[in-house]
């Protein structure tokens, strides 16, 4: 549901009525993940989606209907064989889907204004909802942010709210979405409550390093993968914002020094497009110690060869080296800037995901598969 934050924290500031159908568990081929919303107001109007077409008729209906009677409910939607068209997966998925009515006057209404303002600014937040236990819970949610304080109820429990607090920061501190089970007192014995915990948390960061036409493409790509994306140079008749107008950051240094002063975690890319020894050794040597997603260098394969000599005899082990990337990006045969940018972009999303690279006609590994690390944006959408 985060994902549509900004609409949804529109029509909160409006005052309007609306239900939210979420995802919240996937098992199969299904084209979203935990975490995909539709939304849909008092006046029929609807955003987000959580099947990329396949059931959002069936779920729109839920929706006006949780509207009308005010009660959340928790459907499945799985492939029919006997009618390819009729209401579920055909690609052979299962989805279970969570659809809260979220009242203009409603209590729980502060959990969800906390999460979706929280998100909409770029903050850490979790959005808790209780999907699996007493009717008089089903829906009920807390906002949990990363200190560990909270907005909202559930069912008039404060014992019972601290618990899915404390669980739910645990999944917010590692950036994850997913589920956990409680007792209605808030232990583990006997589990008569699961929770559907969302994560947002701020979108990870891609530095490129090389102030080169390559660079300008590759700000463009991963803006729009959703990165926070700094450009860093050491010459700074280069490193300009009217080179490179779509980047969060422009930093004039030497890159190895940035680097070292900088924050990164393990959700960040580091693009080395310099393919020169005096400032991508160094840079390299850094970057190949720290805890990246990612990390490629750009260079010819007699470039690479050199690097790899030069970055051996300053100390880095094998295990070190086999994180590198290079030369960077797949083979897509690319030549343009666009297309070097979408060769490197192919690369970070597979190695993000665990994907081979390979066709999707000449292979046999399911289409949607299960996500490896955390996704950029807002939402990082990883079952626990």
């Amino acid at each position: 549901m985060l994902d549509i934050a900004g609409e949804l924290n529109r029509w909160l500031a409006e005052g309007r009525d609306f239900a939210v159908a979420t995802v919240v568990a996937v098992s199969g081929s299904a084209p979203r993940g935990p975490g995909a919303a539709l939304a849909v107001d008092a006046d029929g109007t609807a955003i987000g989606s959580v099947s990329g077409g396949c059931v959002e008729g069936a779920v729109y209906d839920l929706c006006t209907q949780a509207l009308a009677d005010g009660k959340a409910v928790r459907e499945r939607f799985g492939y029919s064989d006997e009618d390819a068209f009729a209401v579920g997966l055909t690609c052979g998925g299962v989805l279970d889907i969570l659809v809260t009515p979220v009242p203009a006057d409603g209590l729980g209404r502060k959990a969800f204004r906390t999460a979706l303002s929280a998100t909409a600014r770029g903050e850490a937040v979790a959005l808790a909802r209780v999907v699996q236990g007493p009717v008089k819970l089903l829906g009920q949610a807390l906002a949990v942010r990363q200190d560990g304080s909270y907005e909202g109820e559930l069912g008039g429990h404060p014992d019972l709210g601290r618990a899915v607090a404390d669980e739910t920061r645990s999944l917010l501190d590692a950036g994850r979405t997913g589920t956990f089970d409680l007792a209605q007192d808030g232990s583990h014995c006997e589990p008569d409550l699961t929770v559907f915990v969302e994560s947002s948390v701020p979108p990870p960061r891609m530095l490129v390093f090389g102030a080169i036409d390559f660079a300008a493409a590759l700000v463009r790509m991963g803006k729009f993968l959703g990165y926070h994306v700094t450009v860093c140079d050491a010459r700074p008749v280069f490193a300009s914002r009217t080179r490179f107008p779509e980047a969060d950051e422009i930093v004039v240094d030497w890159p190895h020094r940035y680097l070292h002063r900088t924050e990164t975690d393990e959700r960040t890319v580091v693009c080395v497009l310099t393919h020169d020894a005096k400032f991508d050794v160094p840079l390299l040597e850094t970057a190949l110690r720290l805890p990246a997603a990612y990390i490629g260098a750009m260079g010819s394969r007699r470039t690479h060869a050199d690097r790899d000599r030069r970055l051996r005899e300053a100390g880095l082990t094998e295990v070190e080296l086999t994180r590198l990337h290079s030369p960077i990006g797949l083979d897509l045969g690319a030549r343009t800037p666009e297309e070097t940018a979408l060769s490197i972009a192919a690369e970070i999303v597979a190695t993000r995901h665990g994907g081979t690279g390979l066709p999707l006609s000449g292979s046999h590994t399911p289409i949607h598969r299960d996500t490896v690390g955390p996704r950029p944006g807002r939402s990082a959408r990883v079952a626990a």
